[in-house]
């Protein structure tokens, strides 16, 4: 308790000289405030003050402190992102290039702090001017130690205990710490002084004009002309930056140009304010818009006598893209209408023009074109620019096949792409990789000299199509890269969605079907695996490898030798067709020969015929076009003899033939019951027959009735078929659902029915009489690769399947008719269709039921061991709906087929 009463007492002192004491904490105002009535009164008294006098000065000193400390709201940025867009040009009409521009500088003040309250911290300016509200800080030291803080009362003095008050108001910081120091060593002798400044007093001044928020506002002593416009809120969207007014009693005394803050950091026109200060933005007047190749695109507000070296100096400079020769300025004239001026931004002279109000300049980007450089395309570590120099040749570029060369890439063709003209007309060049980089010939021909502009194509050896619209430049990327673009561009086709979903990429609809495309990518992948002489052990990607095929990276070729074209230009392009790798149409080098031609379609196959081929040649007559037929050796031209490999000319055709009778190993399967099952090779033109005779025939339980006989291409058809229905029901279905209504089959449930149509799996079976072809009483079938007969065991079975009560297999009894079994099994269901009862007999033909036949006995009716009994399903019985009625009784029939296959 004697400790709080000596701080007590200690504060009351304080209070006595000073309303508010920097050394006296909230805490302990409080604290004083807490203790009763009676015993503030007494030590109130005890210390001769008046209690009511310290109270007031207490609520005073909170009321200013109050307003000192007012939260002040900054600008919301979304307003600062909207304003000035209007005046950013009528030009801009297209969103995509134009869009607006803003404003600059006022992004500033969205950043604006909540409270201008100065920091105590600070040091304080020597010219700083005392005011009333001030409170000095004067230690005094020597003879005697006493520190007071002394406020600055409304008479302009400080009463200093022992000397009296002393009149300091209007003097700068340094003039009154000298002045009362030395006023207090001349009453206290021996002694020395140090005056600051305990507390900064508040100010009341005016933001008016073009604000966000005008209006009053009270700041600190210390607070600035930005303080005051960052208080405010900012700069409305019509107020100036470069023009503010600072007012003091009626007069100007200074014109605050933020852009010198803002672009340069020049801070020595922010001046203090005092009180009663009027800060006044008035409207923008003139603002020029610059856009393009500058470093800070905007909206910048004018001064009388600037010109396009200031607004280059604002807007940052030009960026090293930039084509300043002919910038673009958009101005109205006296007519008010738009003109356009181009100005040379490299003349001083025409940066020396003076602007005027609602300029629009625009700084076009250069053109991006490479000088003295070589482009390098295709199956290469490194594709990209390279730098041109004087002899450069294709193995300077590519000197090692190991480290600069993919290993998919075809040594054997290569091209470059020149420039002959200025008018971009090319030429092609083609090259032989393998012999351009061999040490033993860096003289050979094929290690061409390169120039400027020109780009080396190198292809893989495997072939895809690409976008018809892309161009060389855009392909001249990475690997990595083109895969990427490749990716992305393949999200809404199906048959990328099935490879990427397959291989190991992300689909977006992971329920696709992608059997028959995995099918066909690894039927393509391994035969790619040999044509690379890959390492077994390899993974080969090939999407990944036809990134730069022959396809992919001629077709921009292609485009541009058809657009050069002409009337006596005939078009440099020839063609190659039959046994040769890649058959196609290729760009007619300069000198080239048939052997030229064969390399670039990959090589011959092994099939290809060698002592002739043709070559298709247009001949121009005055009478008109004729075609010649010229045959080659092409073994001779190939070796390189001059007689026989020609030079070849425009639209030139070369077909290489086929071997005669020259056939892939065609692979036919028997299996089942016969004496030597198994896969045999066969030969063109052979029979069924001979390949039962040439696998010893058929054992002694062999059924040949229910032989079955399934082809490739008949599977395939089938598949192409169901397509196509399912097409036509889908068209039938919305047809449907457009006339008529209360249907019940409803649209999603059809949609099912129709994706259940295209995922049924075809038999390809066809239906033949084995035993007839055996004794030769039949026509003859001509075997195919992939054909498969299945001669299952003698069963002595009739099956019974369908809309009846319980599928099941009966023992064959000659005596017993198909109603007989049907009743065996329990009867038909309600929903069986008993007009259309069938029986798929064990060769896979079908028989109708008929009445008037089958109870008759009839011989050419009569049920044979391994003879399925279909009872079809009604599929009127739950709509006439021709889709659906249809749809269920192909999808039923299908299942009712395997089920009748599995049973034999």
């Amino acid at each position: 308790m004697i400790n709080f009463t000596r701080l007590l007492t200690y504060f009351l002192i304080t209070l006595s000289f000073s309303s508010f004491s920097a050394q006296i904490s909230p805490q302990q105002i409080e604290q004083f405030k807490s203790l009763p009535k009676s015993q503030q009164q007494a030590l109130a008294q005890s210390m001769g003050i008046d209690l009511n006098a310290v109270m007031g000065q207490i609520s005073s000193q909170s009321e200013e402190k109050k307003l000192s400390t007012t939260e002040l709201s900054p600008r919301p940025e979304a307003e600062l992102d909207t304003e000035n867009q209007a005046e950013s040009s009528d030009f801009e009409t297209d969103e995509e290039l134009f869009k607006p521009l803003e404003r600059f500088g006022m992004d500033v003040f969205a950043n604006a702090p909540n409270t201008f309250t100065p920091t105590m911290d600070i040091a304080i300016p020597e010219q700083y001017i005392l005011g009333v509200g001030d409170q000095l800080s004067v230690q005094i030291y020597g003879k005697e130690n006493i520190e007071y803080v002394l406020p600055i009362t409304r008479e302009g003095t400080v009463l200093v205990p022992n000397i009296g008050p002393v009149k300091i108001v209007g003097l700068a910081f340094a003039e009154m710490k000298e002045f009362l120091a030395e006023k207090i060593k001349q009453s206290i002798i021996g002694v020395n002084v140090v005056v600051s400044l305990a507390e900064l007093r508040s100010m009341r001044i005016f933001v008016l004009g073009e604000a966000y928020k005008p209006g009053p506002y009270t700041l600190s002593s210390l607070s600035s002309v930005t303080h005051a416009i960052f208080a405010a809120g900012g700069v409305s969207d019509i107020g100036s930056l470069r023009n503010i007014a600072v007012k003091r009693a009626g007069k100007v005394v200074k014109i605050v140009d933020l852009y010198d803050l803002l672009i340069h950091g020049d801070s020595s026109s922010d001046i203090l304010l005092h009180s009663g200060d009027v800060v006044f933005i008035p409207t923008q007047s003139k603002s020029v818009s610059i856009r393009g190749e500058v470093r800070r695109p905007a909206i910048y507000e004018l001064k009388a006598g600037e010109d396009f070296n200031h607004v280059l100096a604002m807007a940052g400079g030009l960026l090293p893209s930039a084509y300043p020769q002919s910038t673009i300025v958009e101005r109205y004239n006296k007519q008010s209408l738009r003109s356009i001026v181009n100005i040379d931004l490299t003349d001083e002279q025409a940066r020396k023009q003076l602007l005027q109000s609602g300029d629009y300049i625009r700084v076009l980007e250069s053109s991006g074109m490479y000088e003295q450089s070589i482009t390098v395309i295709g199956a290469v570590t490194r594709p990209g620019k390279y730098q041109w120099q004087q002899g450069l040749k294709v193995a300077d570029l590519l000197p090692n096949l190991n480290s600069h060369v993919l290993p998919y890439a075809d040594l054997s063709y290569g091209l470059v792409v020149r420039q002959k003209d200025k008018a971009r007309n090319i030429e092609i060049l083609q090259f032989n990789l393998a012999k351009a980089l061999e040490q033993s010939l860096s003289d050979t021909a094929d290690n061409l000299f390169l120039q400027p502009h020109d780009k080396l194509l190198i292809f893989s050896n495997v072939t895809k199509h690409i976008d018809e619209k892309m161009s060389l430049d855009e392909l001249a990327f990475t690997q990595e890269q083109l895969f990427a673009k490749e990716r992305e561009q393949a999200k809404n086709s199906y048959k990328e969605q099935s490879f990427w979903e397959k291989y190991g990429g992300n689909s977006s609809n992971p329920s696709l079907d992608t059997s028959a495309d995995a099918e066909a990518e690894n039927m393509t992948k391994q035969s790619l695996v040999q044509i690379t002489n890959a390492a077994l052990d390899e993974e080969v990607n090939i999407r990944e490898m036809a990134l730069f095929s022959r396809h992919r990276l001629l077709v921009p070729v292609l485009r541009k030798l058809r657009q050069q074209g002409a009337s006596g230009q005939p078009i440099r392009l020839v063609e190659v067709d039959g046994q040769v790798k890649f058959p196609g149409v290729y760009p007619l080098a300069k000198n080239a020969n048939i052997s030229d031609l064969v390399a670039a379609a990959g090589g011959v196959k092994e099939s290809a015929y060698l002592a002739r081929a043709e070559v298709t040649r247009n001949y121009f007559t005055q009478e008109g076009a004729t075609k010649l037929s010229l045959n080659v050796d092409l073994g001779l031209a190939l070796t390189g003899d001059n007689q026989s490999n020609i030079a070849l000319q425009s639209k030139d055709r070369l077909n290489v033939h086929k071997i005669p009778a020259w056939s892939e190993n065609h692979v036919v399967e028997l299996r089942g019951e016969f004496v030597f099952p198994g896969k045999y090779t066969i030969r063109r033109g052979e029979t069924l027959a001979d390949l039962i005779a040439k696998a010893g025939g058929l054992t002694e339980y062999a059924h040949p009735d229910a032989s079955i006989f399934t082809r490739k291409q008949l599977k395939e058809l089938e598949q192409k078929n169901l397509v196509k229905l399912a097409g036509d029901l889908r068209i039938e279905m919305a047809s449907k659902s457009l006339t008529e209504k209360g249907t019940s089959a409803s649209y999603d449930d059809a949609q099912k029915l129709l994706a259940d149509i295209t995922e049924l799996e075809p038999v390809g079976r066809l239906v033949i009489n084995l035993p007839d072809i055996m004794a030769a009483n039949s026509a003859e079938i001509l075997l195919e690769g992939g054909d498969v007969l299945y001669v299952p065991t003698m069963k002595n079975s009739i099956n019974v399947i369908g809309q009846v009560q319980v599928s099941s297999s009966h023992l064959y009894n000659a005596a017993m008719s198909a109603e007989d079994y049907i009743g065996q099994s329990g009867g038909v269901k309600k929903r069986a269709d008993e007009e259309r009862i069938y029986v798929i007999s064990a060769n896979g033909s079908i028989k109708m039921v008929e009445e008037s036949n089958w109870f008759a006995g009839a011989s050419n009716t009569a049920l044979k061991p391994g003879d399925t009994i279909v009872v079809p399903l009604d599929s009127e019985y739950m709509n006439d709906l021709t889709l659906w009625s249809t749809a269920t009784q192909i999808i039923y029939n299908a299942a009712v087929a395997v089920a009748a296959i599995n049973g034999i």
